[in-house]
């Protein structure tokens, strides 16, 4: 598979037709920046990105694992919680970033990435196996899935995603969905 921009473009259509959580992603991501840069976002805020990584999948993440996290994550105090991700906005490194949420429990670098997409979508992508095998099924990524990845991984990934966005002028939000829509075709094909 190549990753052409026309591809990218008709698979991020796809999504916002088919994916049942549209709705909800764009008016996070049109709602949260704001709200995490002025420090208005709430607990629930907050939780729903966590809650986000793990229920995109629609009960094909396993409900263990998913359980674990979330509540591994409901252990932190907000106060902490508001302070790692106020670390996370002020430094402009994102392996920087990275690493001040991941300090939080219940938050590994793939959480982080939701993190850091629901805050800056415009800079960031989320990271899991499913978005990182299709990129590697279009030959972008030479290898596969690090299950979970380092941030130096993920800075890899990130800058693939950025070359591929910059490549067909869309935004990394776009990118997200379609390779999302790629990785489910892909999957299904096996």
């Amino acid at each position: 598979m190549t990753l052409a921009c026309a591809l990218i473009e008709e698979r991020a259509r796809q999504y916002e037709r088919e994916e049942p959580l549209f709705a909800v992603e764009q008016d996070n991501i049109e709602t949260f920046p704001a709200a995490f840069l002025d420090e208005t976002y709430t607990w629930k805020d907050a939780e729903w990105i966590v809650q986000w990584y793990y229920r995109r999948f629609l009960g094909a993440f396993p409900d263990g694992e998913r359980r674990a996290g979330e509540k591994a994550y409901r252990r932190n105090e907000f106060s902490t919680v508001q302070s790692r991700i106020r670390a996370a906005i002020e430094t402009d490194e994102s392996t920087e970033k990275i690493r001040q949420l991941t300090t939080l429990e219940g938050v590994d670098v793939p959480v982080a990435s939701a993190f850091l997409l629901f805050i800056f979508p415009k800079r960031y992508i989320v990271v899991g196996e499913r978005e990182w095998e299709a990129l590697h099924e279009a030959n972008e990524l030479t290898g596969r899935y690090p299950g979970p990845p380092s941030a130096s991984e993920y800075e890899v990934y990130l800058t693939t995603c950025r070359e591929a966005a910059d490549r067909c002028a869309v935004d990394l939000w776009t990118l997200y969905r379609a390779l999302w829509r790629l990785a489910g075709e892909h999957s299904h094909a096996e």
